[in-house]
Parts: C-alpha cells; structure tokens; sequence
C-alpha cells in the first residue's frame, strides 16, 4: 500500500518541516488538496505555496483539484510537475479532452470521484487515465468520517479495471485510519490518502508503517 500524506491536516505554520517530516517517516507522495471555495465550500492554497511544497517534499506531489473551471487550474499546476494530477469527472464537461492535456505536459491524469458518483461515469475513459481517486468522505474538509459504502465502490472499480485491461491506480481519500487500513487494502485499493491519522499522531513514522501493508 502506497501512502500520501494529506497537507491540509498539517500545521501550516510549519509546513516545510511537517513536509519533511513526513517524507522522512515514510510517506510514497504528498498530497495537496487545492480548493477554490466554489466546488466545496473551503477555500486552500495556490501555485506559490504548492511550489513551495514541491521544494520541501523530497517525494512526488499528488495534487487533487477541488475546483470550477478545472482546465484554468490544470495550467497554473503543471508546471510544478506533479506525479498525479486529479480532477472532479462531476464538473469537467470535456475530460478526454483535459486527459490528454495533462498526460501531454508530462503529467499522469487522474479523475476523482465523489461517494455519490457511480463507477460506471468511468466506463469510457478508464483506460486513459492513471489512477482513479475515490472519495471516501464527501470533499471540502478534513477530518471526516469515512462512508462504509465506498468499500464496496473500490470493488466495482477494481472489477472494471481488470475488464478493460486498464492499469490505471485506486487511490482513497477521507477517514483513512490504522482501523479500516485492512478492509481498504483487500478491496483493492492502492495509494490511501490520510490527513488527520497521520498528522494529529504522536508519531508519523507508525501511523504511516500502520497503514502501509
């Protein structure tokens, strides 16, 4: 199980040594939730303190967009080169489109799917993209708790994946704990994000070893 840090849990007063630390723990990416206050309700962070994320993260980036007009936000995070770049398919009306464009700039797309979006949104274009995020909570905050029903989700993914011969990831986000970690893992999922378990810990190092299987 590869594991992503969520930095929005992390103290932002210090997040260059939270970063680190984190990296240094064991973390396999770092993951950046960018927010714009219109497609959720929170508002985040931008390019400069990402880029200044980049430069303390010693692990790839893992940027996941919570935003309107995705393609604007696409173009101001490329640069950075993340491993992953993420979207929402609920609010991008042309998402072969924007694929194309992120894996073209170098990047490895990915799509986002919230608890209420059905698997089957992805049936045509699950073999362009490099990972698949499920959300586990629905997106804006953290600390949530995680929707049982997305055990089953991860499931149904993992079962088209395999028909379409696709080699795209399963990546979760939201209520990701050392208590579910197993249930996650044997249902196929990947990469796990998680925020809260990880930084509000006394201990970085064992919650990540506690997560990774």
């Amino acid at each position: 199980m590869y594991v992503a840090p969520s930095i929005l849990s992390a103290d932002f007063g210090n997040l260059s040594n939270e970063i680190k630390a984190v990296c240094e723990a064991g973390a396999d990416l770092i993951h950046v939730d960018v927010m714009d206050g219109h497609f959720v309700p929170n508002l985040t962070i931008g390019p400069l303190v990402v880029k200044a994320a980049k430069q303390a993260s010693t692990k790839p980036l893992d940027i996941h967009l919570m935003v309107e007009n995705i393609p604007f936000f696409v173009d101001l995070f490329l640069p950075l080169q993340p491993k992953f770049l993420s979207f929402h398919i609920e609010e991008e009306k042309h998402p072969l489109r924007l694929i194309s464009h992120i894996r073209d700039n170098g990047v490895s797309p990915a799509i986002v799917l919230n608890p209420h979006t059905p698997i089957s949104t992805l049936k045509h274009i699950i073999q362009e993209v490099d990972m698949v995020l499920l959300m586990s909570v629905n997106p804006g905050f953290g600390g949530q708790k995680f929707i049982p029903s997305v055990i089953e989700k991860i499931k149904e993914l993992k079962e088209l994946i395999y028909k379409t011969n696709s080699t795209c990831m399963i990546e979760v986000d939201g209520g990701v704990n050392g208590l579910n970690i197993s249930e996650l893992d044997e249902a196929g999922a990947d990469i796990v994000v998680a925020g809260n378990y990880i930084f509000s810990s006394n201990d970085y190092a064992e919650s990540i070893k506690a997560l990774k299987l």
